[in-house]
């Protein structure tokens, strides 16, 4: 019978990490609406499409730590 690979405890610290993280953008975001809700529409667009897309930044490095235990990829040797 094949045994089942259990995950690694990095990667349930992930995603709690993940998840703290999109909490506490989501509050950071909604703490400045009463600022950027007096702003114009076409100025808040872009600030809103900004915001919704710039916590994805830090992933890259979570997913990788949670995946090898590194943050940065491994460089490449020269020859």
């Amino acid at each position: 019978m094949a045994r089942i690979a259990q995950p690694s405890a990095r990667k349930g610290a992930g995603i709690a990490v993940i998840l703290l993280l999109i909490a506490l953008w989501a509050t950071l975001v909604a703490s400045l609406a009463p600022v950027v809700g007096k702003w114009p529409v076409l100025v808040q667009a872009p600030f809103y499409l900004f915001m919704g897309i710039a916590w994805i930044i830090p992933l890259k490095p979570l997913i990788r730590w949670s995946e090898s235990g590194r943050f940065r990829a491994p460089r490449e040797r020269k020859r």
